[in-house]
């Protein structure tokens, strides 16, 4: 029998035919060989196995992914498939976490947790709904216990678990009033009237603990119906809301909004509140009025003081927002008008005052935007006009003013006023300089002194995130002749922050914070990353808006 069929191994039984064949036991006697164990002679032929351990590394591998998958789908799968087991289960837990006193946790291993668990298994269950119903007399034993031990706060957690189980109404209020008593006798209510009565006589209503109105609310907390909190409470409140109608005949509209409100916050329905809500409702007409006489008048300060007093009555006055936008609008128009004069300390003071504004009118940030730029421009004239100016003057006159603003500039850079207060700055004198004499070397050296301070001024800005800032040191060492390739970089890394604050400002739905964040982001670098898909998008928020 051949061991081979075209160069193939045999097949097994083959192969265990072979293993039974032996060799003859002995040679001829003329051979002259010796002769061979018989053990010796047996021809074993065995399986051809893989030569390498590839593939029984592939083997363990795959073995090794389908242990792992049962073991992930094992409960998911029992689950599904026997939801009855895995309700027994929790059940059994949630009696275990009930005997140990384990009534609740955040984690999901309390008796309630694990109970309304099994209830969602099965909901027809009826030892699901027992079960709840125990962990409710247990939560209102524990809370009576809690109350003997004067842990109140806990015996309050502990009620209100009772309660939300559905716990007996009669059995739930019976310990709430226990509770209450308990409290009270301990916090010592009768010292906290009396304490509260002297505080009313004194006229001390409101303002710390020691208060009347503070006391009487402590005290009802403990006993509502406690019949001298109740009408001292409503005795004090009548004080108060006196002070409320002093402050509405003084004009005092902010003050006689805050009085009202914390009368409104110890009982929205005493008796006298109703006329004093009228009457202040009537004081913020008329702040509204006189602020847009003030406004038509070019009082913007007081316009601006008006109004904001009424939003510190009511946050969400329409009015008064676009009041103040109109504001900062005029005040930022004001500022380009002096700039364009060129009394650029007038102009930055009247800009600084806008941005003020600009807080309580965020939709007013494009005009104060353009304000910047536009006194900018006026800058450049006032140093084109000087240069124009310096080539006529004379030469004596040309360096003692060239002379005078590098001193200035040096004591600014002393001080420590690199690139504000504007025009008084070391930036300015220089500038000015510059506008004089480019071509000085002192000048050159003085730039070159300031040039790194404006490089930091926008590092720092930036780190902050104070990105307007960040734009005026930019500016700056646009002016000092910063190097293109560095300043190009600054802008549009800039310009990518203004997109991502403007991306943030858009997800919180504030529409004109994003719509600032991309006219500023433009100017900087009109081809910046993600630009377009930024703009897009505001376009579409604003179409729906």
């Amino acid at each position: 029998m051949k061991h081979c069929v075209d160069g193939r191994p045999a097949h097994y039984a083959g192969i265990a035919m072979e293993r039974n064949r032996v060799d003859p036991p002995e040679q001829r006697p003329d051979s002259g060989m010796p002769r061979r164990p018989l053990v010796s002679r047996v021809r074993t032929v065995r399986p051809h196995w893989p030569r390498t351990g590839w593939g029984w590394w592939g083997m363990l591998a795959g073995l090794g992914l389908v242990l792992i998958a049962l073991h992930l789908v094992r409960q998911p799968l029992a689950d599904r498939l026997w939801p009855e087991t895995r309700a027994q289960q929790l059940r059994a837990d949630a009696e275990r976490a009930l005997a140990e006193g384990r009534l609740t946790a955040d984690d999901g291993s309390g008796a309630r947790e694990l109970y309304e668990a099994a209830l969602a298994l099965e909901p027809d269950r009826l030892e699901a709904h027992a079960g709840l119903a125990r962990v409710g007399q247990a939560a209102l034993e524990q809370a009576r216990e809690a109350m003997e031990d004067g842990r109140y706060h806990e015996a309050h957690q502990l009620l209100g678990l009772a309660r939300q189980l559905s716990v007996p109404r009669a059995e739930s209020d019976a310990l709430a009033t226990e509770l209450r008593e308990r409290e009270a006798s301990r916090a010592g209510l009768d010292q906290m009237l009396v304490s509260a009565a002297s505080a009313l006589k004194a006229g001390h209503l409101t303002g710390d603990k020691t208060a009347a109105l503070p006391l009487y609310q402590r005290v009802l907390a403990l006993q509502p119906s406690r019949t001298e909190a109740l009408e001292g409470r409503e005795d004090a409140i009548s004080a108060l809301l006196q002070q409320a109608w002093q402050a509405i005949r003084d004009d005092e509209l902010a003050r006689a909004g805050r009085i009202i409100h914390a009368a409104r916050g110890y009982d929205s329905g005493h008796a006298e509140l109703p006329d004093a809500m009228a009457e202040l409702a009537r004081l913020v007409e008329r702040h509204h009025a006189r602020a847009r006489t003030a406004l038509q008048r070019g009082q913007l300060t007081r316009a601006r003081t008006l109004w904001r007093e009424v939003l510190a009555v009511n946050a969400e006055d329409a009015d008064a927002r676009r009041g103040l936008r109109e504001v900062a609008r005029a005040q930022a128009g004001q500022a380009v008008r002096e700039a364009q004069d060129f009394r650029f300390e007038a102009a930055e003071a009247t800009l600084a005052e806008a941005r003020d504004t600009v807080a309580d009118a965020p939709d007013a940030r494009s005009a104060i935007a353009e304000a910047e730029r536009r006194i900018a421009q006026a800058r450049e004239s006032r140093q084109r006009l000087l240069a124009t100016e310096a080539g006529s003057m004379p030469a004596a006159e040309l360096e003692r003013r060239l002379t005078r603003l590098l001193r200035d500039a040096r004591a600014a850079e002393a001080r420590g006023h690199l690139l504000t207060p504007p025009g008084e700055s070391a930036f300015d004198r220089i500038a000015a300089a510059r506008a004089l004499a480019p071509g000085d070397a002192r000048v050159a050296e003085a730039t070159a002194r300031l040039l790194p301070a404006s490089r930091e001024c926008y590092r720092e800005a930036l780190r902050d995130n104070r990105l307007v800032a960040a734009g005026r040191c930019l500016q700056a060492s646009v002016e000092l002749g910063g190097d293109p390739d560095a300043l190009r970089e600054s802008r549009q890394r800039l310009a990518r922050r203004w997109i991502e604050v403007g991306d943030e400002r858009l997800g919180a739905g504030e529409l004109v914070a994003a719509r600032t964040a991309l006219e500023s982001a433009r100017a900087l670098d009109p081809s910046a990353v993600g630009l377009d898909d930024f703009a897009r998008r505001v376009a579409a928020a604003t179409g729906a808006d």
